[in-house]
């Protein structure tokens, strides 16, 4: 970043605005949802209400310090990126243009509100530090490991196959924040969705390209990244920001997922190719996007409003799952182990000898001589409740 690109952060912004949705609450009078901001990240940020999108997804000049021409084995030039938006004098210029943008981007942020952040070993580790100083609370750092790496072409280092992402809150405080963990688990064979994610680098019909086949942008990420990222991180409607958006990549997935975006881009080139490719885009079906409801979001339910309903009646006998124990159902929703009272919860994990237990899928009651987790009544619980709001 030149001393002239600090200079222009302090400067009012002039706003070039290309917008194709409704307006968004707080935002400079030009501004709306489903737009392309054209100029400096910083000044656009600064003029954006505060606490207005719900999801940030950045991925700023890494500082690659690039000194020499990177050549192949066979001496043909290595296409990196070599572009005056990634060059800084020093770490201290790039942690100052770091911190500016981060402050910037935290201002606009719901207070339930994520950010994730890309970056490589260049620039990483000092964006996470200066995350940490600004009051961001970190939830993950997300490794993508790419299928189709470029090689290390001298021989004297690793192949450098991966990135990182840091997924982080706006403060420790932000408690309800959006992750969609069924969904994704669902989608992971119900497993946990882990924290290395395997996809290939950007190639193919994906990659935008200029009239002379040159790549449009020398570092897209592939669709299917920002996917999971929205998937995971937000739902059909939020505000998506990406306040470096290079050739659209975040907008073009927000639209197919049906969430509104707000992109910033100084360079014009790399603005217009990302609008062209959104307008491309045609959104998914709602109802492939519809977000199954998370077991937090739930009304609770006691194992007493079970008994009350007549779900499960007092006297009735509970076992685990291989009969090992058994415990006696109370009229007030408490069970009984011999001279033992409590809850479901307190007395699982008592006959196991443990400091804590799920009750709901520890404790089973008979079914038509089988056994069937006591959850299952809580489920039905539910279900009169839901069919009894209709």
């Amino acid at each position: 970043m030149s001393s002239a690109r600090v200079e222009a952060t302090r400067l009012k912004p002039q706003l070039k605005v290309t917008r194709t949705g409704s307006r968004v609450s707080g935002l400079p009078r030009a501004v709306s949802r489903n737009s392309v901001l054209r100029g400096d990240s910083v000044q656009i940020l600064r003029a954006m209400a505060p606490e207005s999108v719900d999801l940030v997804f950045a991925d700023p000049p890494y500082n690659l310090q690039l000194a020499n021409k990177l050549t192949r084995p066979d001496q043909s030039l290595v296409a990196g990126v070599d572009d005056d938006w990634d060059k800084f004098t020093d770490f201290a210029e790039y942690d100052a243009f770091t911190r500016d943008w981060l402050e910037a981007a935290r201002r606009v942020m719901k207070p339930q509100a994520t950010i994730f952040v890309i970056g490589s070993y260049h620039n990483i580790f000092r964006v996470g530090a200066i995350m940490q100083d600004l009051g961001f609370w970190i939830l993950n750092d997300i490794v993508w490991r790419k299928t189709n790496p470029m090689p290390n072409f001298r021989g004297r280092r690793f192949t450098n196959a991966h990135e990182t992402m840091i997924w982080a809150a706006r403060g420790p405080q932000a408690k309800s924040y959006t992750f969609n963990y069924e969904a994704l688990k669902a989608a992971n064979e119900d497993c946990q969705m882990r924290s290395d994610w395997l996809f290939p680098i950007c190639t193919g019909g994906e990659r935008l390209k200029d009239a002379q086949g040159r790549k449009t942008h020398p570092t897209q990420k592939p669709e299917a990244l920002l996917a999971r990222v929205m998937l995971a991180a937000s739902n059909a409607g939020d505000l998506v920001l990406d306040p470096f958006f290079g050739s659209g990549t975040t907008g073009a997935v927000a639209k197919r997922l049906r969430r509104d975006y707000l992109g910033i881009e100084r360079d014009h080139a790399y603005a217009d190719a990302a609008q062209a490719r959104i307008d491309a885009v045609e959104p998914l079906d709602p109802a492939t996007l519809t977000t199954a409801p998370t077991k937090r979001s739930e009304p609770r339910i006691a194992f007493a409003s079970l008994v009350e309903a007549g779900l499960i009646a007092p006297g009735a006998k509970l076992a685990d799952a291989k009969r090992r124990h058994s415990a006696l159902v109370r009229a007030d929703g408490a069970l009984a182990i011999g001279g033992i009272v409590g809850s479901i919860h307190k007395t699982g994990a008592l006959v196991q000898g443990l400091p804590a237990c799920n009750g709901w899928t520890f404790w089973h009651y008979e079914d038509a001589g089988r056994l069937v987790p006591i959850d299952d009544l809580r489920e039905r619980a539910r279900e009169q409740l839901r069919e009894a709001a209709e």
